[in-house]
C-alpha cells in the first residue's frame, strides 16, 4: 500500500493520473493500470508492488558494485523490494555512497554538481529495469569504476534494430509493456522512445561523452564515462607532469605517436614508450602497433 500510494502521488504530480485514483481501491488501481487479467494479478503488479517480488520472480533484485579495476571489487551492495523501491533506493545509493558531489555555492545557497547527470543515471537505471529479461533471472548489474559507470541487463533489441538504431528517431517498443505503462502512468519515463536521447542531452550538456550502448546475444550494457582527461583527474591518478602535459597536448589531436611524444619532450624512444605504456596500462590510451613509432589513440 505504501508504493501503491507512492506511485499515485508521483502520477497525479506527473499530470498521468488523475485526483480521483485516490479514492480507488487497490484492486481498481491495478486494474486501471492493465496490471489484471480474468480477475489475477500480472507478474508485473508482483514486480511493481509486492515488497516481496522474489518470492515469485527468481534474481527480480539489482546489485551495485564499486571496482578498482575488473578483478578488484572494492564494496557492493544488493537492493531489493518491488520495482519502485529499488529504482529509489538504487538512485539514492548512487549518488551519496558510490559517486562524488563537487559542492560550490551560490550566494548562501550550496549547489551539489554529480559526476554523472542524475537524470541521465535514472532513465539509464528505468530502462535497465523496464527493458529486463525477468525470465533469465539474473538481477540488473551496476558497476562503478573510478571512471565509468557500466549499467547492465539481461535483454535483447527488436528483431529488427541494431544499436545504432537507438541513436536515431525510434518509436517506444518496450520488451515488458506492462512495466513500461505503469512507469509512464508514475510520470518516471516518457513513452516516445526518447531514453537514449535524453541521457545523451544532459551527458553532453554536463561536458561528458555520449553514453556507449552495446548489445550481444542477452548482454545489454549501457556505459557512462566522465571527463577524466583534466589536470585534477589525471594528477589524482599518480601520472607525472610530462604524461598529463601530454594527455592534455593531445587531446584535441585524437592520438599520440611514441616519436612525437619523445620529440615534443626531449626524451628517449625508450622513456617514451614507457610512458605511453603506463597510460595505455591505465586504459587512458590505447595503443594501435608495435613498432617504434606506435600509434597511442584516445579510447
Amino acid at each position: 500500500m505504501e508504493t501503491i500510494d507512492l506511485f499515485k502521488a508521483k502520477g497525479i504530480e506527473a499530470k498521468r493520473l488523475h485526483e480521483s485514483c485516490l479514492k480507488d481501491t487497490p484492486e481498481k488501481f491495478l486494474d486501471n493500470l492493465k496490471l489484471t487479467e480474468n480477475g489475477f494479478l500480472k507478474r508485473a503488479a508482483l514486480l511493481l508492488f509486492h515488497p516481496d517480488p522474489e518470492r515469485f520472480v527468481t534474481g527480480a533484485f539489482i546489485k551495485i558494485g564499486f571496482f578498482r579495476s575488473e578483478s578488484d571489487l572494492q564494496f557492493q551492495d544488493d537492493i531489493h523490494g518491488n520495482l519502485i523501491e529499488q529504482v529509489e533506493r538504487t538512485m539514492e545509493l548512487l549518488l551519496t555512497k558510490y559517486t562524488r558531489a563537487l559542492v560550490s555555492y551560490k550566494g548562501l545557497s550550496r549547489v551539489e554538481t554529480y559526476e554523472y547527470p542524475e537524470k541521465a543515471l535514472r532513465e539509464a537505471l528505468l530502462n535497465a529495469v523496464s527493458h529486463k529479461d525477468y525470465a533469465g533471472c539474473i538481477p540488473v548489474q551496476i558497476r562503478i569504476y573510478p571512471d565509468r559507470i557500466k549499467i547492465w541487463n539481461e535483454g535483447k533489441l527488436p528483431e529488427d534494430w541494431t544499436v545504432k538504431y537507438l541513436y536515431d528517431e525510434h518509436p517506444s517498443r518496450p520488451y515488458n509493456p506492462d512495466i513500461a505503462n505503469a512507469f509512464f502512468r508514475s510520470g518516471y519515463v516518457e513513452a516516445w522512445g526518447r531514453g537514449i536521447d535524453k541521457m545523451s542531452e544532459k551527458c553532453v550538456a554536463a561536458g561528458l561523452p555520449v553514453p556507449q550502448i552495446t548489445n550481444e546475444g542477452s548482454d545489454f550494457w549501457i556505459t557512462f564515462r566522465k571527463d577524466i582527461y583534466n589536470r585534477e583527474e589525471l594528477s589524482n591518478r599518480g601520472l607525472n607532469k610530462r604524461q598529463i602535459d601530454a594527455i592534455l597536448f593531445f587531446k584535441a589531436k585524437g592520438e599520440i605517436t611514441s616519436s612525437e611524444y619523445a620529440d615534443k619532450y626531449n626524451v628517449s624512444d625508450r622513456t617514451a614508450r614507457r610512458d605511453l605504456s603506463e597510460l595505455t596500462e591505465m586504459e587512458l590510451l590505447k595503443n594501435e602497433g608495435n613498432n617504434k613509432n606506435s600509434r597511442y589513440i584516445f579510447p
